[in-house]
């Protein structure tokens, strides 16, 4: 098998190490400000993030021939080329434009509402980088981020989903059943994948999108395409050329991770369509300290990605599945006084998922 070098080293870039042991493949998460490795000429590259600094480490990678999906990466960090992207595929997303100066908000808000939500083109993640913005608050847009962000307009969306995919060098693709996200103040709190109760109209519809941008892209490994659900039709959010945290389910739930598929596909290695067959959970821990007390919970199957303790910051993630929805209800439970108040909506989101 080739040794397998990752930009960034990590929760990703760790799980993918993770993923690669049990099939003997070398996995070396590598930090930015590492000093470079001397690679071999069979070397394959990957990324965990879409947008790097540029160091030493971060040239010798992405610059090694063996780093795949080179054109991709910019290409979907930045915002506005990935709409520009969606729309040449004449694919559903949100009305958007540029925003270049302060004349440009009239006609913005005529052609796209009263309220708009502004994103940063590049950098922000997680809510970072997005203000909602409407005509008696234009004042608080920072003036330094003109000819930096798109506007979209504001979507009265009903639900929010993710799919996450795999492509193989020659073509072929795989898909997970949609997943049913929860965002609180624009960060992912928690995942929901029922294979009995996702649509199989929305499900043809979201496998049609993304294999038809993997295409484009000639795409190789997993990519995950997050999306608003508007009774039968779909809108594309966001694209991530790489695993993503609306996949850590995965890991308990399929018979292969998302990180596992990845890896799969960088080595050339067979890719068949992963079984799911149980409801599974993902519930990130963000801002928390560790508690050991979650492994209490006999479903609950604990990541912890040893970081320090921030305000906002992912930290880990607990899945949990089984074939009956309600034991994983029970299981939800058992967490909800093992977790803070902020935890509490999410926890019954979930419930109300299952059931």
């Amino acid at each position: 098998m080739k040794p397998v070098w990752v930009l960034g080293n990590g929760q990703l870039g760790n799980m993918l190490q993770q993923a690669a042991a049990p099939l003997a493949i070398s996995v070396t998460p590598c930090g930015f400000d590492d000093t470079p490795p001397q690679l071999p000429d069979n070397a394959v590259i990957s990324a965990e993030i879409e947008q790097w600094p540029d160091t030493p480490l971060t040239r010798a990678l992405s610059q090694h021939p063996g780093f795949v999906n080179p054109h991709t990466f910019p290409r979907l960090a930045d915002r506005q080329t990935q709409k520009q992207l969606i729309d040449s595929l004449q694919l559903a997303t949100s009305p958007w434009q540029a925003l270049d100066t302060p004349h440009d908000w009239p006609a913005l808000f005529a052609r796209l509402g009263d309220t708009v939500m502004v994103k940063r083109r590049t950098g922000g993640y997680d809510g970072r980088g997005q203000w909602r913005i409407h005509a008696q608050n234009i004042d608080t847009f920072p003036t330094e981020m003109y000819g930096a962000c798109i506007v979209e307009q504001m979507i009265p969306f009903e639900s929010e989903v993710s799919l996450v995919g795999a492509r193989s060098r020659d073509g072929q693709c795989v898909f997970y059943p949609l997943t049913h996200n929860l965002h609180q103040d624009g960060i992912l709190r928690a995942s929901v994948a029922h294979p009995e109760h996702t649509s199989a109209h929305l499900q043809r519809q979201a496998e049609q999108m993304l294999g038809s941008l993997m295409h484009a892209l000639e795409y190789v490994g997993v990519m995950a395409m997050e999306c608003f659900v508007l009774g039968d039709q779909l809108l594309i959010n966001e694209l991530a050329p790489r695993v993503h945290n609306s996949g850590h389910w995965t890991q308990a739930g399929a018979s292969a991770s998302q990180f596992e598929l990845h890896i799969r596909a960088l080595q050339d290695l067979p890719l068949p369509t992963p079984v799911v067959s149980a409801p599974a959970v993902m519930i990130n821990l963000i801002g928390t300290a560790l508690n050991t007390d979650w492994l209490s919970v006999p479903l609950a199957r604990l990541h912890w990605y040893g970081k320090e303790v921030r305000a906002g910051r992912k930290l880990g993630h607990i899945n949990l599945t089984h074939p009956e929805p309600q034991q994983l209800c029970a299981a939800l439970q058992a967490l909800q006084p093992l977790l803070p108040e902020e935890y509490q909506s999410g926890l019954a989101w979930a419930q109300q998922q299952l059931r």
